[in-house]
């Protein structure tokens, strides 16, 4: 089994930066992509930024240039660093990892507010 604990969530002004951290526990040898979605009221949770096991990285065309995503493979850990928030950014944000199948995190609130 595996588990994921997120944080780093929280409310910031608009061009703010937050930085999310998701770590990963239990039954792993190693992990293939690891990612972020977010989803927010009344929409289709989507994908926003992962990251392959060699570094190779895909962003949401709504992220590029603001959002970097990065991992730590010996620490199970993936983050996403967040910057020029908007108040469109504002979502729960979702970890997913690969381990033989699909793991997702508990979600992590970022509102964008003033």
């Amino acid at each position: 089994q595996v588990q994921l604990v997120e944080s780093g969530g929280g409310l910031v002004q608009p061009g703010g930066s937050l930085r999310l951290s998701c770590a990963a526990s239990g039954s792993i040898i190693s992990i293939n992509d690891m990612g972020w979605y977010r989803q927010a009221p009344g929409n289709q949770r989507e994908l926003v930024a992962r990251i392959t096991s060699g570094g190779r990285t895909e962003y949401a065309d709504s992220v590029k240039g603001r959002f970097t995503i990065s991992r730590d493979n010996a620490k199970n850990t993936v983050h996403l660093q967040m910057n020029s928030l908007k108040p469109d950014d504002t979502a729960v944000y979702y970890c997913n990892i690969w381990v033989g199948r699909y793991y997702w995190g508990q979600g992590t609130q970022v509102t964008v507010s003033s």
